[in-house]
């Protein structure tokens, strides 16, 4: 993991949930938070923690997020290509965006991308719903993201050779 000033990230709560589980003497209840962390320059991570306070619960998401964070490749504010992430029951497409097109999405995947540092993105959460399983699937189809660079490095080819193979397929 590399070693960043926590002062450089954000984060923002996503779900605060009031899960519980019956024991003998009666329900125990407890809070399940959802966070999603970044440095809103290309790190994004998302984590959860669950405790009898909230503020305890947060603090132990922010640490787990801190854990499951990644590198996202961006592109002029967006992201190299169209990519599809699935977790769970949950499906997100991500397709790249004109510069000044903004976020177009939801709260979970928003937050995801906003976090990222991501500027103009167009997605659509498909089947399932749940908050947490969508910023997982989120995390899983920017992870699958490859800059250019990368690609002409795993082809063994050019970059100027990949950008222009690129630009012929998108006219």
């Amino acid at each position: 993991m590399i070693a960043q000033a926590p002062e450089q990230l954000q984060n923002e709560v996503i779900e605060i949930r009031r899960v519980g589980r019956v024991t003998k003497g009666g329900k125990r209840m407890r809070f399940r938070v959802v966070v999603v962390v970044g440095n809103g320059a290309g790190r994004v991570g998302v984590g959860m923690g669950k405790s009898i306070e909230i503020p305890q619960a947060v603090q132990q998401a922010i640490r787990n997020a801190l854990k499951n964070m990644i590198e996202v490749p961006i592109v002029n504010g967006t992201i190299p290509h169209e990519v599809v992430g699935e977790y769970g029951a949950a499906k997100v497409l991500l397709r790249p965006a004109y510069p000044g097109t903004g976020i177009i999405a939801g709260r979970t995947v928003g937050a995801v991308c906003r976090m990222a540092g991501i500027k103009d993105i167009l997605t659509k959460a498909m089947r399932s719903t749940n908050p947490l399983n969508l910023a997982r699937a989120t995390l899983v189809a920017l992870s699958q993201l490859e800059s250019p660079e990368m690609v002409a490095k795993r082809r063994g080819k050019p970059l100027k050779e990949i950008l222009e193979v690129e630009d012929d397929d998108q006219s």
